[in-house]
């Protein structure tokens, strides 16, 4: 995640503390030093709706396999050993799994954070109320455009309205929330909109994500956005985080898997503030760029150790059969696991050249292999130049 409003404000938020602690880009297995990574953990893959990029392809049906209950518990156990600072509960859509508050509940006792991914669709009144009772540090909501064209991309009529009641209903008891918005052809022009509903609805954090190809989604690499939009959608977030943060409006801005984000902000920030762009070259320097298969880890439901989400066809170990930490530190069985811990001698092409590896860390390797077949290829979806990043003959 790159905070804009951290980086461009110097606001302060929760994750602040993982993203740039010192000590954090020096790690091999965990957020920081002392702790393991923050999970991603698909308690369930069965969903109630269809969205055209999920990438765990989850649908309104049962899954066999998913974690029993004792297992999930037992699971939650040896994050706590392993120190796990943050445990994302996500899906498939985590508030369709019964026993869901009972893995909440023992979470929050182990001193672990509890936050949920969801589409909000089915968050009423009294499902915010539980959410609260229960202790989730934060509830991030899917909205993916506005009215119509967020139903056509998340594959149910109504599925907008729904989501955003859901949100009404936690900022209306004073329930942490937030927006979560993946950038792409469908719903770029919706974005200005989008600031616009942030506003009107005073929501105090967003998230957006740049399109991965994974699960569903893999078909989508004509369907993102292209390497102009992107640069355009980040001076738009830059010049909307500066204008919130002056008229006092509270709103946490990130983007979220391609760190080309955090070098644009940088040069950008530096042409016009040479004095905050130092500060911003500080904070870059701690965090040390995508760190899936480091600080970030994915559990899925059926208890799957992979390096992030969107890499669920690479498979480290099982939750059942060894403790997560066993697998998480053992390299010796996964070529794929101990490359990413020390990826840069393996990273290709532009990726291989660039003179700001040591802030990217070579971008998301899903992209990388989804476009060219090679896991250690360029990401395609970094969209600076090559004078930017040096190797411009």
């Amino acid at each position: 995640m790159i905070g804009v409003s951290k980086l461009l404000c110097g606001v302060e938020n929760f994750g602040d503390s993982l993203r740039y602690a010192h000590g954090s880009k020096g790690q091999r297995d965990g957020a920081v030093a002392g702790y393991g990574p923050v999970v991603a953990w698909n308690v369930s893959r069965t969903c109630n709706l269809h969205c055209i990029h999920c990438y765990s392809d989850s649908d309104e049906i049962e899954y066999p396999g998913e974690l029993t209950t004792k297992e999930a518990l037992k699971f939650i156990d040896d994050l706590a050993d392993f120190n796990v600072p943050v445990l994302l509960l996500s899906g498939g859509e985590p508030l369709m799994r019964p026993d869901i508050f009972d893995l909440v509940a023992h979470a929050t006792k182990r001193n672990i954070r509890v936050t949920f991914s969801t589409n909000g669709t089915l968050i009423t009144p009294d499902v915010a109320k539980e959410i609260k009772k229960y202790g989730v540090g934060y509830v991030g909501i899917s909205l993916d455009g506005i009215g119509e064209n967020n139903d056509k991309f998340r594959g149910k009529k109504g599925a907008f309205e729904d989501a955003l009641a859901g949100i009404r209903n936690c900022l209306a008891i004073d329930q942490r929330v937030g927006l979560r918005f993946t950038i792409n052809r469908h719903n770029v022009n919706d974005i200005e909109n989008i600031f616009n509903l942030i506003e009107e609805e005073k929501i105090p954090r967003v998230c957006f994500y740049h399109l991965v190809y994974s699960g569903r989604g893999s078909n989508m690499t004509e369907e993102d956005v292209n390497h102009a939009e992107s640069r355009a959608f980040m001076d738009l977030l830059m010049k909307k985080a500066v204008d919130f943060f002056n008229r006092g409006f509270n709103c946490e801005l990130l983007t979220v898997d391609n760190h080309a984000d955090i070098v644009y902000l940088y040069l950008k920030t530096k042409e016009k503030n040479p004095e905050l762009a130092e500060k911003v070259w500080k904070l870059m320097q701690l965090n040390g760029g995508n760190r899936s298969g480091i600080a970030f880890a994915n559990v899925d439901s059926q208890g799957f150790v992979h390096p992030d989400q969107f890499t669920q066809n690479h498979t480290f170990g099982n939750v059942k059969e060894r403790p997560f930490k066993e697998i998480w530190t053992d390299t010796s069985s996964s070529a794929i696991l101990a490359g990413l811990k020390d990826r840069k001698p393996l990273l290709k092409g532009r990726c291989a050249k660039c003179k700001w590896l040591n802030v990217c860390n070579g971008n998301f390797r899903p992209r990388a292999e989804a476009v060219t077949g090679d896991f250690w290829e360029s990401d395609p979806a970094c969209y600076l130049t090559d004078e930017e990043i040096g190797i411009a003959e």
